[in-house]
């Protein structure tokens, strides 16, 4: 296969890849008496409150809930989990999130 005809797939490869990054902004959820959690595109307009840290026995749903639980008490709107892991110790999930609340 000539250079010619494989460069112009090559392209639309690689463009076809970028788009997957770009997302269209959407508004977040109304507020709820509780932390409702957020996707990355629904953070415009949110006032960022600082980021969590969480340590926990168990699967992912209770690193969910352990970060919806400090979300909680840090009075936060919304949450972004960046993270759950359990690379140190098998079973211990470490989980970080970023916390926000409506301007």
């Amino acid at each position: 296969m000539s250079i010619r005809r494989f460069l112009p797939l090559c392209l639309c490869l690689v463009l076809a890849g970028c788009s997957t990054n770009w997302t269209t902004p959407r508004p977040a959820p109304a507020v709820a008496a509780w932390p409702q959690e957020i996707q990355r595109n629904q953070t415009e307009g949110l006032v960022r409150m600082g980021m969590i840290s969480v340590t926990t026995r168990g699967g992912p749903v209770d690193a969910e809930e352990a970060i919806k639980q400090r979300a909680t008490r840090e009075k936060a709107d919304y949450y972004m989990i960046l993270f759950i892991n359990d690379y140190m110790v098998p079973g211990v999930r470490r989980a970080s999130a970023i916390l926000y609340r409506k301007p």
